[in-house]
């Protein structure tokens, strides 16, 4: 069966390593699991119960909540900023946790992974991430675990499709998040 995976990068950097870490899990994706990457999040404005009203909903957030709905599942890629996730990345949770109970996200699969500098590879962020979306209704794989140190210095060189460890760890992620996707359905 395929899975249709919406894979959201919470860095905006043009170099980010967690970008290049979404591409490498489109590349290395397993037969069966589509992977798309989510353009949009730094257009999306923060989140504001004011404008998300029937005929007021910004562009930007209907794109995002229209895409999540369509998939089967998400990945959620992301650094740590300051010890927890970045703004981008809980502003587009928050837009998409409501309407309370019926968001976009309640039901989804989802599992959270990423690189950051440190020597512990934002687990911190994504920690706080599987909780923010599971407290958002989703299907949060808390077991799925992938947090890759160093980043600066692991892929100064080398983009992470073309790392094999991280090949082959992204794959196994993949595959997880599909099979758990097809399962529910």
């Amino acid at each position: 069966m395929s899975v249709r995976i919406l894979a959201l990068v919470g860095s905006l950097r043009a170099g980010s390593h967690n970008r290049q870490l979404a591409e490498a899990a489109v590349k290395h994706a397993p037969e069966g699991a589509d992977i798309q990457l989510f353009e949009g999040l730094a257009e999306i404005p923060f989140y504001n119960e004011d404008i998300d009203v029937e005929g007021s909903v910004p562009a930007a957030a209907l794109r995002l909540r229209e895409a999540v709905a369509a998939a089967d599942a998400l990945l959620l890629f992301t650094p740590e900023y300051n010890g927890t996730m970045p703004a981008v990345l809980k502003n587009a949770i928050d837009w998409l946790s409501r309407p309370y109970g019926a968001g976009a996200i309640v039901g989804k699969t989802v599992a959270v992974v990423g690189t950051a500098f440190g020597h512990y590879g934002g687990v911190w962020a994504h920690d706080d991430t599987r909780k923010s979306v599971g407290v958002a209704g989703a299907k949060v794989l808390e077991d799925v675990k992938l947090s890759i140190p160093g980043s600066l210095q692991r892929f100064a060189e080398t983009h992470p499709a073309d790392d094999a460890e991280v090949a082959a760890q992204l794959t196994e992620v993949v595959a997880r998040v599909h099979g758990e996707a097809v399962a529910a359905a």
